[in-house]
């Protein structure tokens, strides 16, 4: 290997402003939520899979973005993987409205029971929906090009680092019976930074790390028992993402969250202190394991 000639290929221009590929795309996305009491010990997991097929507007018969959950599962501590059968096979488009974030319907979060036929707790249900916006925020947000403020396209050579336009602006985290209206995530300052280039899967990849800045958050949630509980707290995430130089289509992106939160009872004096971590590994997967049956990784 020439060392002087790789050091001048990564120390010229990149362009992340091109268009994706028109193709279709399938992805796996695992969620973790790790529930710590403040003496350092473990007190819950979470884990949430599902895949999605996604076709890009061009190829899309309504001219948008269009998405497909294949199965979504999911698995509370040790007990058994179930699925949640009124997402199977669910399928939405992506637009911007004022009151739906990237146009994911609420309704379709209301009265969700597992494959066993158990019904699925507020809190959970929010985490099931948020694990969408999740997806279409790494996705769609931090790894496209956009026509207004700051983004990526603005990175252009390694080492660059800029303020994202989504940083310091609210996000509504209301979600039907789950999470009243009023609650929000506040993003602190956050900022993409193209840190090289890496392989995945044989593809060559822009690496983008993204930060979030110190976050806060603002909600009001139901519990099973028709309570509401008034929670605020902290938290801030990290990660990268692997954005294939040919194609501009994401092939991986890892996320780590830390949460710190304080829950109250309106009118009682009892506070529930909480630190949740939180990760997600994203992968571009081929058709055929699409199809296939999920699997959570160790």
């Amino acid at each position: 290997m020439k060392i002087e000639r790789l050091v001048q290929d990564l120390m010229g221009q990149f362009d992340l402003s091109i268009d994706r590929k028109p193709e279709t795309r399938y992805f796996h996305m695992q969620t973790q939520f790790i529930h710590f009491s403040f003496d350092g010990k473990r007190t819950g997991t979470e884990t949430y899979m599902f895949r999605l097929r996604y076709i890009p507007a061009a190829l899309s018969k309504r001219n948008l973005d269009e998405c497909m959950c294949q199965e979504f599962s999911l698995q509370l501590n040790a007990s058994a993987i179930v699925t949640i059968p009124a997402l199977k096979l669910w399928t939405y488009q992506l637009f911007s409205t004022k009151d739906l974030v990237f146009g994911i319907p609420h309704d379709r979060f209301e009265g969700l029971t597992d494959s066993l036929g158990n019904k699925i707790a507020p809190d959970i249900r929010y985490a099931i929906y948020n694990n969408f916006i999740d997806f279409h925020a790494l996705n769609d947000v931090f790894s496209r090009p956009l026509k207004f403020g700051k983004a990526i396209q603005d990175l252009k050579f390694i080492g660059d680092r800029i303020v994202h336009v989504a940083a310091f602006t609210n996000a509504p985290v209301n979600l039907g019976t789950a999470v009243k209206p009023g609650s929000f995530f506040h993003n602190g300052e956050v900022t993409l930074e193209l840190k090289g280039v890496s392989v995945v899967d044989g593809a060559a990849c822009a690496m983008v790390g993204y930060d979030s800045g110190e976050s806060t958050l603002e909600m009001v949630m139901a519990t099973s028992s028709g309570q509401e509980i008034m929670m605020k707290g902290g938290s801030e995430y990290k990660g990268d993402i692997y954005i294939d130089l040919e194609t501009a289509w994401v092939r991986k992106v890892t996320l780590d969250e830390s949460v710190v939160t304080e829950s109250r009872v309106p009118n009682e004096p009892t506070k529930i202190d909480g630190y949740t971590a939180r990760h997600i590994l994203l992968r571009l997967i081929s058709q055929p394991d699409f199809e296939k049956g999920l699997a959570i990784s160790p």
